[in-house]
């Protein structure tokens, strides 16, 4: 089996709706994920002979991903009031709603769901929320 990773990062504001803490208030992280892929066979194509896929491509995918989620409020759905989700919209504020509470733990599935979508074999989505402190997501 062979396994690549590659690394990207995005800056993002959210909150957690119902928790008792300060992260009940609107904060913002520099996310740094990595994503590693696997499968256990090699290109043969001329262009990625040797190659399980090629970086180049990896990595924009990847950072792709990331680029959807930059410079956004990532919220979950229900955890604001309609009227304030129209006014931010309103202001040319970028909002990304999930429907679940937007955590460390939540945002490696779903990244890991997305690179799922664009055709990678996906082993784990580690999703750093500070430099020293990590989730991660293997899916099944």
């Amino acid at each position: 089996m062979y396994f690549l990773s590659t690394e990207s990062s995005f800056d993002a504001a959210h909150f957690l709706k119902d928790y008792e803490g300060k992260c009940s208030n609107i904060h913002g992280h520099r996310w740094r994920v990595k994503a590693e892929i696997m499968g256990g066979v090699l290109s043969e194509d001329i262009q990625t002979r040797g190659m399980l896929v090629d970086f180049g491509d990896l990595k924009a995918d990847l950072k792709s991903v990331c680029d959807a989620l930059d410079h956004s409020l990532i919220y979950e759905t229900g955890s604001l009031r309609t009227e304030t989700i129209d006014a931010l919209r309103e202001e040319g504020f970028r909002m990304n709603e999930f429907p679940c509470r937007p955590t460390a733990e939540n945002l490696a599935a779903y990244i890991c769901g997305k690179m799922q979508e664009r055709g990678y074999r996906v082993k784990r989505v580690e999703v750093y929320e500070t430099p020293a402190n990590c989730a991660a997501y293997e899916p099944d």
